[in-house]
């Protein structure tokens, strides 16, 4: 809870940083990177730093967070927190590296804002970013313990069981313990990262949805191929290193499994819907719902360009009819084979059953129209739930 004294004086500065947010992250990110340069070679995103995503997702959640404790200052933006937190604990971050963040980020502060930054303007934002910290630490923390790994010990070898090519630009990898140890247990829906050394030295991660069910041995990730003009940046380190490079029989570099956007043990109705790579944590739930018999309507729902650029398009079917009481319907932009729809999701001749909980993951216009159909359909808005793939804009751009 924000002292009465900062709450004001948040309240009365939030518009002059909110408004210098992102040249204040864009300067914090110039120094934090000067002086760690380890950081952004072996931490940090760097297709996403070049793009300026990390800066406006960095920059959208210290604005929504700082606006909750004013707006809201007797709770928590929890799902927020959580949400950064899974992220955190997948690549390691540890409470150590939040004082070194601290540092850099109020220089930048100080530097943008200038005489405007009072002393009793840097206690109050100085007492809001140790707020988020502290909670972010704290649940941090908490995901390590229930993962029985030390606090940023979430690596460990495992071996490409085997690879299958899914469509031109999407391959899975299933992986094995490479020391034959017991997989760690996971929820459907979560992710690992991957960690790879490129040609340059450097270790970079990206995190990738299980596909697979939690009972299975074997865990699988489906990696589609990120092409540069596609994505608006360079082509895709991480992926392309791995359609190129990674073979049956290699090792790589995982970590526990995190991730909040997780399938709920329910007997209520169930929606998944995807767009994209965004079918591969509904993979995981649905064969989840389907191997402990889920009795209650699943409604699964798919888009996108073409049936040869759905990956696990076969398993997104087969697992459809595996349950009592399911239905499957895919949009394509073009090629649509009979039985699919043309086009873009439209649920307007889709049931969608009372009580429905629905799950969704793709491209931000997607989810957007998505949510706005469901809701058109009676799905109460507490009951939708969303995954974005990479830096989370969602708060920032809603």
């Amino acid at each position: 809870m924000l002292s009465e004294k900062s709450t004001a004086t948040v309240r009365a500065t939030l518009p002059a940083v909110g408004a210098a947010i992102g040249d204040i992250t864009e300067l914090f990110y110039g120094k934090l990177f000067a002086a760690h340069p380890e950081l952004i070679r072996d931490l940090f995103n760097r297709g996403n730093q070049n793009a300026g995503l990390q800066k406006q997702a960095l920059a959208g959640s210290i604005a929504a967070f700082a606006t909750h404790l004013v707006d809201h200052p007797d709770a928590r933006p929890d799902v927020m927190l959580g949400r950064i937190a899974h992220k955190h604990a997948s690549l390691g971050v540890t409470r150590e590296q939040y004082p070194v963040v601290h540092k850099y980020l109020f220089e930048a502060i100080v530097e943008i804002l200038e005489d405007a930054v009072t002393p009793e303007v840097a206690e109050a934002w100085d007492e809001v970013y140790w707020l988020m910290a502290n909670a972010l630490i704290t649940i941090e923390e908490r995901l390590y313990a229930e993962q029985q790994v030390l606090a940023g010990d979430v690596w460990r070898e495992w071996t490409v069981a085997a690879r299958v090519e899914e469509t031109a630009d999407c391959t899975t990898f299933h992986l094995t313990p490479a020391d034959g140890a017991p997989a760690p247990g996971f929820k459907p829906g979560q992710y690992v990262s991957v960690q790879v050394e490129l040609a340059d030295g450097a270790r970079q991660i990206r995190q990738y949805s299980l596909s697979s069910a939690p009972g299975s041995p074997v865990r699988s990730i489906t990696v589609k191929r990120v092409h540069g003009p596609a994505a608006t940046g360079p082509d895709g380190e991480v992926s392309n290193h791995l359609h190129a490079r990674v073979r049956t029989g290699d090792t790589l570099r995982v970590s526990t499994p995190y991730g909040d956007l997780v399938l709920q043990e329910t007997t209520a109705p169930v929606v998944l819907a995807s767009a994209g790579i965004g079918c591969t944590p509904m993979l995981s739930m649905l064969e989840h719902l389907a191997d402990t018999g889920h009795a209650a309507p699943v409604t699964v729902l798919h888009a996108d360009r073409s049936p040869a650029d759905h990956a696990l398009r076969t398993d997104h079917r087969a697992l459809t009819h595996k349950l009592p009481d399911a239905s499957a319907h895919f949009w394509y932009e073009a090629d649509a084979e009979p039985g699919d729809h043309d086009g873009l999701l439209d649920l307007t001749e889709i049931p969608v059953a009372p009580d429905t909980k629905a799950y969704l993951c793709g491209p931000l216009p997607f989810m957007r129209a998505a949510r706005q159909q469901l809701i058109a359909k009676g799905v109460a808005p507490a009951d939708i739930h969303y995954e974005v793939f990479g830096p989370d804009l969602w708060l920032a751009s809603a």
